[in-house]
């Protein structure tokens, strides 16, 4: 189950609902031609310091660098990403301001929050998926199992005897693990904590068996020995732990899950500027330095079009509306 928006958040949201609206005036063409021609304010709509938070700085000096006008990270956090989203929609749309949006807030929320002040698709228009990281699933070391195909016979001999760590509720490896469960007909039992450090401890602390989660947390640990790697929920193996097979590999064809990191503009931003915009990051991120980098961090650059961007976006709903359904998940 997923927790709905506290009262407080609700109310904030309500207030910036009320007071962000602005003239949607269109932008002239020679405006697009000039764009940027003023500072750009990227909305974070989470704390400062996590994986998000990072690659948007990333990406903001790029475009600093290649167009010579400051972008500004702005953090807004709250209300599961709710507020700064909001914030944004309410926005002009003349790619002055963007957001930061992920598989949690575009994919899978919009469908579990029917109560959300805004819709993930009408109100946003998809710049560039920057990069993807796939779920790993992991085992602590007394866990009977080598890889996924002998998981999965120990939790059908153990049905709801197995549990699986995540990194909260509704987040892409919560979403991986029920996914397993639908398609190898078995049932892990969902241990939800607040981030994936709580989360992490406890397995190897051997009070929770599994872990599903960024191949980054878990990979000094899979170098040291202290967990078992089992499979990576992504359709190609990861950069980052390229001996590690694919769930796809062990026996489910088709199975993908990964938590991707975007930028948005607000609905109707000229398509010229989210045209250019999506062709500076793409190349800022395939600079073979940085590509690099992000690879060993076990971050895989994606390099779609907006259109195909938006393409990939309804497969995820569709994808996420099925599971969510079948596992009777629910916001509580």
């Amino acid at each position: 189950m997923i927790n709905k928006i506290s009262a407080s958040a609700a109310a904030v949201l309500i207030a910036i609902s009320g007071s962000a609206a602005v003239a949607q005036a269109a932008m002239t063409p020679a405006q697009v031609q000039a764009y940027p021609s003023r500072p750009i304010r990227i909305i974070v709509p989470f704390s400062a310091g996590g994986s998000g938070d990072a690659i948007m700085r990333f990406v903001g000096q790029k475009l600093t660098d290649a167009w010579g006008q400051p972008s500004v990270i702005d953090n807004r956090a709250g209300a599961s990403g709710a507020i700064g989203l909001l914030m944004a929609a309410k926005s002009a749309p003349d790619g002055y301001t963007l957001v930061h949006g992920t598989a949690s807030t575009h994919s899978i929320n919009p469908i579990l929050q029917k109560d959300l002040p805004y819709d993930a698709v009408r109100d946003f228009a998809p710049v560039a998926i920057l990069m993807a990281t796939p779920n790993i699933i992991v085992a602590h070391p007394g866990v009977p199992a080598s890889n996924l195909k002998e998981l999965i016979q120990l939790a059908k001999s153990k049905p709801g005897q197995i549990s699986y760590a995540s990194n909260g509720s509704g987040t892409s490896s919560h979403m991986a693990g029920e996914l397993l469960n639908l398609e190898a007909g078995i049932k892990l039992v969902h241990i939800p904590y607040k981030g994936a450090g709580p989360a992490i401890i406890d397995v190897l602390g051997g009070h929770v068996q599994l872990l599903i989660g960024a191949v980054a947390t878990s990979l000094p640990h899979i170098t040291s020995g202290r967990l078992k790697a089992l499979a990576v929920s992504s359709l190609q193996r990861s950069g980052a732990a390229p001996n590690v097979p694919t769930v796809a590999e062990s026996g489910l064809p088709g199975f993908e899950v990964a938590q991707w990191f975007a930028i948005y503009a607000p609905a109707k931003t000229p398509r010229e500027i989210i045209a250019k915009l999506n062709a500076e990051i793409n190349r800022a991120l395939n600079q073979p330095n940085a590509k690099s980098d992000f690879t060993r961090q076990g971050l895989d650059v994606d390099n779609r079009t907006p259109e195909q961007f938006a393409a990939y976006m309804k497969d995820e709903t569709i994808k996420w509306t099925r599971l969510i359904k079948a596992a009777g998940i629910r916001a509580e």
